[in-house]
């Protein structure tokens, strides 16, 4: 037997295996992948075992689902019979949209089922999950879990029927910063700094900025006003965001990325 199974070891599957296996060895930990060159791939790199799907489904005490909403069905009526066997065991879902309730109604059963929205960011540690259980997973096999996810960075539970939104800010929100980070570095480019300064600063300030409004725990409109003196340079430069009105921007993106999330839980 072994304590913790992957099925799907792609990118969010493989950073979550990352760290679970530094939590608890490698030894304790299988994976397996629809593409079977990469679990061999990883195995290799990681020093675990790598099974089938079944197998993982039959021998793994926790068992996280690493695979697309459009896939989930087909996996689930492929390791569902073996599920319904047993008795002590935890599934971990990540797929967008879809819910707790659903993924049993997919298995035909009751299960229990921590569903987890990770981000990029869990990859360095800085990320931030976001997870919901259902009543059938016991408190034992619930807080092994949440201590396995630990190393990814910040662990944040709410009620389910907020996930999807959440995941609209957290688990879509690191593109958004990307791409204001680039849109940041472009702008000192065009105001005559060489490409990769402009980006090194960038990236710095937007980490930087980040973990300041994180550690003070000020409002970000105070930590804002801060930086902008009256008649300053600062100021100037908010108010241009302002009148492109960077806050409807944002809101478009959130609700479109909200509204997809809800269409992939319909299969959509």
């Amino acid at each position: 037997m072994y304590k913790f199974g992957f099925i799907g070891v792609g990118h969010m599957g493989a950073t979550l295996a990352n760290a679970v296996i530094g939590a608890v060895g490698a030894e304790n930990c299988a994976v397996c992948d629809a593409d079977d060159g990469r679990a061999k791939l990883y195995a290799a790199a990681k020093g675990c075992d790598v099974l089938e799907a079944k197998a993982i489904a039959n021998q793994c005490r926790y068992i996280f689902l690493g695979v697309k909403p459009q896939n989930m069905a087909e996996l689930l009526a492929d390791i569902g019979p073996v599920l319904k066997a047993r008795d002590d065991y935890a599934l971990v879902t990540m797929a967008a949209g879809i819910t707790i309730g659903s993924l049993c109604e997919l298995l035909g059963f009751t299960a229990p089922v921590l569903r987890i929205m990770p981000n990029t960011p869990a990859a360095v540690g800085a990320g931030c999950t976001l997870y919901a259980a259902n009543d059938a997973l016991r408190a034992e096999n619930r807080a092994a879990l949440l201590a396995a996810l630990s190393p990814t960075g910040e662990l944040t539970e709410m009620p389910e029927r907020l996930i999807d939104a959440g995941c609209a800010v957290s688990g879509c929100g690191p593109a958004f910063v990307y791409k204001f980070i680039l849109a940041l570095a472009k702008a000192g480019e065009g105001v005559g700094l060489a490409p990769e300064t402009a980006l090194k600063l960038a990236r710095q300030t937007v980490l930087g900025a980040a973990m300041l409004a994180v550690e003070s725990r000020e409002d970000p409109q105070t930590l804002c006003d801060q930086v902008c003196s009256p008649g300053g340079s600062t100021i100037e430069g908010v108010r241009s965001l302002d009148a492109g009105d960077l806050d409807a921007q944002v809101q478009k993106a959130v609700a479109a990325s909200y509204k997809r999330t809800v269409e992939l839980g319909k299969g959509k």
